[in-house]
Order: structure tokens, then sequence, then C-alpha cells
């Protein structure tokens, strides 16, 4: 095992995460952990890598694309995940090079990236993001629209519906952070109640790791507890 800064931080999150299924009575091992690389270099994703991580999230399409080339050499061992905004005009090249998309919000992406998606590759799985706090400034279908489109996406050809993903508002207290997750849960237990197989809640990131996992998520986007500190200036 590597003792880069990448892999000890790693250990840190997984000794987080199997304490807090502990919490809520749950296997560690039902809770998958997603290392959101988005502003790192390949070399910390490498680094991530040799310390056993295989899943991998990416905020921005040109970045994801990039590095997916970057580490060609570990494609077949890594599952790319993009989880940012998703315009109509960037579907087609990460239909083309991703295992997951976390941000589907609307149809008209859902369409595209079932269009685009290569023949000969598995169906690409998505999950519908909820606005489950409301915020104006956040991507995500309002909870009232989301069985509705959540059917019309688990219909389309090339695409897995896998379940739900959201971004709440940053809370304070563990109470505050549970309630927005404990939402989206109530989300995914009534589109599961219509009859859809879904088996995904992404939700958590590394503030609320602990509110997220009580709440029943399946997997968790952590970035800065693994990678550090993130710089936006270029």
């Amino acid at each position: 095992m590597s003792s880069s800064p990448v892999a000890r931080h790693l250990d840190e999150v997984r000794q987080r995460i199997a304490k807090a299924a502990a919490d809520a009575s749950r296997d560690a091992s039902s809770v998958a952990l997603l290392a959101v690389s988005k502003t790192f270099p390949a070399e910390d994703v490498r680094a991530a890598f040799d310390a056993g991580q295989r899943a991998f999230g990416e905020n921005y399409v040109q970045e994801a694309v990039a590095k997916i080339a970057e580490l060609a050499d570990l494609r077949s061992e890594i599952e790319w995940h993009f989880i940012g905004p998703l315009q109509s005009n960037k579907t087609k090249v990460v239909a083309e090079n991703v295992d997951w998309v976390h941000s589907v919000d609307r149809l008209k992406i859902a369409q595209r990236l079932s269009e685009q998606r290569p023949d000969g590759m598995a169906p690409l799985n998505v999950c519908l993001q909820v606005n489950v706090s409301g915020e104006e400034s956040k991507s995500g279908v309002a909870p009232d629209e989301a069985l509705a489109l959540a059917r019309q996406i688990a219909a389309l050809p090339f695409l897995r519906l896998r379940g739900l993903m959201a971004i709440p508002e940053p809370a304070g207290t563990l109470d505050e952070q549970r309630a927005p997750h404990r939402r989206l849960r109530e989300i995914m237990d009534t589109l599961r109640a219509d009859g859809l197989e879904l088996d995904t809640l992404s939700m958590g990131m590394s503030a609320d790791i602990e509110a997220a996992i009580l709440e029943g998520a399946t997997m968790v986007r952590i970035g800065t507890a693994i990678f550090g500190a993130r710089d936006y200036s270029n």
C-alpha cells in the first residue's frame, strides 16, 4: 500500500465511512466511495488508484476527457463518473467516454446521452439529479417532478437509470444535514414503489458523509477530504 498523502487521506475517509455505516447499523460495503478528482492532476488519480480506489468523479467535460486519455492505461479498471452540470452541446463526448452520469436533470439531456452512447459500449449508468433544497442556483429536477421524469428516462435505450443524486445546501448540525438527504431517500422510495428498479442514492460529500450515510446513501462523492483543498485559480 502506498504511503502517499492521497493514500493516507483515502484511508481516513474509508474509516469515516465505516464508522458512519456502523452508527447507521449498515454494512460499510453498502456505501461506495466516489473520489472526486476535479481540478486535481492525473498523477493524484494514479496515486489513489495505487491505494485501491477505482471510481472517480469529474465535474468539467474537457478536464474529464483529458484525464481519461492521460490515464488510458488504467481505463479497463477505472470507473469514470461525470457529476457536473451537463449542457446539451457536451453530451456526445460524455456519452462516449464515461461509465456514469449523475447530473441528468431534464429529458433532453437523457435523450441525447441515449442517442450518442456508442454501439458496443455497455448502457450508460445515470442518476436523476433532484434539487432537494429548492435553490435557484442549483441544477436538478423539482422533487414533485422527479417521478414523471424518472419514468421517461428509464424507458430510453442505451441508458440504465440507477437512482438519484443531490447536492444539498450546506448545513451546520447533523440533524440539519440529515433533512435534505432524508428527502432524497423518500423520493427514491416513491420511485421504487412505482416499480422503478433503482439501487443508487448518490449523496454526501466531505462535510456531510455521516448525515448522508445515516439516511441511506449508497455512494458518497468525496473530493477535498481525499485530495485536499481545491485551487480554482487556473
